[in-house]
């Protein structure tokens, strides 16, 4: 169940409205391209489709790539108004090597990453869709980033980190305790070594920000973004409590 977050109340959502957001509806597939493409010194994949005017990009989760978490999207987004790219963060999906770290700028480094990307493809605007780590990286995007962001939307994210969300992320440290349909695919992708670490770097890299007095993540940069953003939130999210998303979109001006 999704919710979407307006000036007056929390009004349950149909998830094909955000397709509506963005003026999209479904039509049959058509081919999806796997490239990869140099950017900021590392090899990028991605996966392309659709020929529309107005391009996306699709920005995954935590551990997540295109392949794993936008299957549906790249199927199903009208490919005649749209062309979608899904991208592999570094250390993500197929954009290995490199291996993925967490410095204290990585979620910057994943937005300059992800907009080079697009440059580098030859859009010249394009509209963001991230949810959860992909969220964070879009809004940061869309706010250093004004005049190349057309529409944004964000679902399970946040812009700081708490005490308590550093107790949720300590209780996915261990993969094995995590569920077979959520573990077993990115088991296949990345291995069970590689998964395990990488999950456990992740709940060290994002904690460090609950260290700061706010725990900012990028709170300071959501009044830089001007473009139409749509902030969706999941009523059982185990991971984002919805504080986070009704902050986002207290401040972000116009954000519905």
């Amino acid at each position: 169940i999704l919710y979407c977050l307006s000036d007056r109340a929390v009004t349950r959502i149909n998830p094909l409205n955000v397709s509506l957001f963005l003026s999209l509806s479904p039509i049959p597939s058509t081919s999806t391209t796997s490239a990869k493409i140099q950017v900021n010194g590392v090899h990028l994949h991605y996966r392309q489709t659709g020929e529309g005017s107005h391009a996306v990009l699709l920005l995954p989760g935590m551990l997540g790539s295109a392949q794993t978490d936008f299957g549906p999207q790249l199927k199903s987004m009208n490919k005649q108004l749209f062309t979608i790219v899904a991208w592999d963060p570094r250390g993500y999906g197929q954009s290995i090597p490199p291996s993925r770290d967490f410095p204290p700028d990585f979620f910057e480094r994943d937005a300059k990453d992800a907009v080079d990307l697009m440059q580098a493809l030859k859009f010249k605007k394009f509209s963001l869709l991230g949810w959860s780590d992909g969220g964070i990286t879009a809004l940061i995007a869309a706010a250093k980033y004004p005049t190349l962001v057309h529409k944004l939307v964000v679902w399970g994210a946040n812009a700081s980190v708490t005490q308590e969300d550093v107790r949720i992320y300590n209780g996915i440290r261990d993969v094995s305790k995590w569920s077979e349909k959520v573990r077993k695919p990115l088991e296949e992708m990345y291995g069970h070594e590689y998964f395990a670490k990488t999950c456990e770097a992740w709940v060290d890299g994002i904690s460090r920000f609950a260290e700061k007095s706010d725990g900012n993540i990028c709170q300071q940069l959501l009044p830089d973004i001007k473009c139409p953003t749509l902030v969706i939130h999941g009523e059982k999210d185990p991971l984002v409590p919805r504080a986070h998303a009704e902050y986002i979109h207290k401040h972000i001006k116009g954000s519905r």
